[in-house]
């Protein structure tokens, strides 16, 4: 399984967020290419700083499990997946190439990837091992870009 760990493996997302522009169309859901690329880079800087939010009440119940099925295989995510609140992006337009090179730097700052297993706690699965950052990373990024066809 492919891990955003694996320094191929981040060349390879890089290369597709190259394809990525401002007029992209998203083939599903509601957000525009700016709003995705925030979204992404805030999820990539939640794990990467090791930022804390809530749990919801379903992530309690049911995110251990729904951990360890996407992490399981190399199926690409679901879409119509929720979003946390603190990685909603409602601003529709910013600087779109400042926050795509934000993007491809943070993607580049797995490399130096340090917390021991068990100390990020995601707001939905819980606590994750470094294993399962690395999966999870990878299909949340791949998901976004195949949502806007790269």
């Amino acid at each position: 399984m492919k891990t955003i760990f694996d320094k191929p493996t981040q060349k390879e997302l890089i290369d597709r967020m190259h394809g990525l522009h401002e007029d992209s169309s998203a083939q599903w859901g509601r957000m525009n290419a700016y709003q995705m690329l925030k979204h992404c880079a805030l999820a990539h800087e939640m794990i990467l700083q090791n930022q804390t939010h809530p749990r919801a009440l379903m992530g309690r119940l049911l995110g251990r499990i729904l951990l360890k099925n996407e992490v399981k295989d190399d199926r690409p995510m679901r879409r119509g997946n929720p979003t946390i609140p603190a990685l909603q992006v409602n601003e529709t337009t910013g600087d779109f190439a400042a926050e795509k090179s934000r993007w491809v730097g943070l993607v580049h700052d797995y490399a130096q990837y340090s917390f021991p297993d068990h100390s990020f706690v995601h707001p939905f699965f819980g606590k994750m091992t470094r294993e399962q950052i690395g999966y999870h990373a990878y299909k949340h990024t791949d998901h976004h870009l195949r949502q806007f066809g790269c």
